[in-house]
């Protein structure tokens, strides 16, 4: 991959998978898409654990006001489901026996209980909360128009997809659950994080 341009455009996403973080460190801006009509089936709303029967995906439910024209800055979080306490429950039935989950948890609790009205100010805040943690200082902000095309660096807000195949090789790290189902790669930072704890910026940094 070309890391000549200095910025990255990429689309909001709940606890994104680690290539998407891999990403923010590699360029020295990053900026986040709020601008495009929403898409469905996407790392937007969703993002993949490992849990004890394997792969997991967890997906926040959503409000589309404006139906198949709405833009991802009017998505609204839909709660009329009790998803927050359904993906704590997921998160600490797969991740409590990780060597750092129990030093993570105070940072990520907050997630679970506190309401946010607009998915993008919710997931803004988390890839805040994780950049922090990881301290990575890279610059982010969030774009005020929607570009077809993107000149000024590289545009990933089709290309980090669960469907599409990932953009980077992610090595082999120590799972949970790896005896059982295998190694699965390119999980949420979040698997990455409990599981290496703070080497998990030098496993970022070995992917540049």
């Amino acid at each position: 991959m070309n890391h000549d341009l200095t910025s990255v455009i990429l689309s909001t996403a709940y606890f994104p998978p680690i290539e998407y973080i891999a990403q923010i460190l590699f360029y020295e801006n990053a900026m986040i898409e709020k601008e495009e009509t929403y898409p469905k089936q996407t790392y937007r709303n969703r993002c993949c654990i490992y849990s004890s029967n394997g792969l997991q995906t967890l997906s926040i439910p959503v409000i589309r006001i404006f139906g198949n024209h709405t833009k991802t800055k009017d998505v609204k979080i839909s709660y009329s489901t009790h998803w927050q306490m359904n993906h704590w429950r997921s998160l600490e039935s797969a991740y409590n026996a990780s060597p750092f989950f129990l030093h993570y948890e105070d940072k990520l609790f907050p997630f679970y209980s506190k309401k946010y009205e607009y998915l993008l100010d919710y997931n803004f805040e988390m890839l805040e909360m994780i950049l922090k943690v990881l301290k990575i200082k890279n610059k982010i902000s969030i774009t005020d128009q929607y570009n077809k095309s993107f000149f000024n660096g590289v545009d990933l807000r089709e290309k980090i997809h669960p469907k599409k195949e990932r953009i980077i090789f992610t090595p082999r790290y120590s799972q949970v659950f790896e005896e059982r189902h295998g190694f699965i790669p390119n999980l949420s930072i979040i698997d990455l994080l409990f599981n290496e704890g703070p080497e998990t910026i030098h496993y970022l940094k070995s992917l540049l």
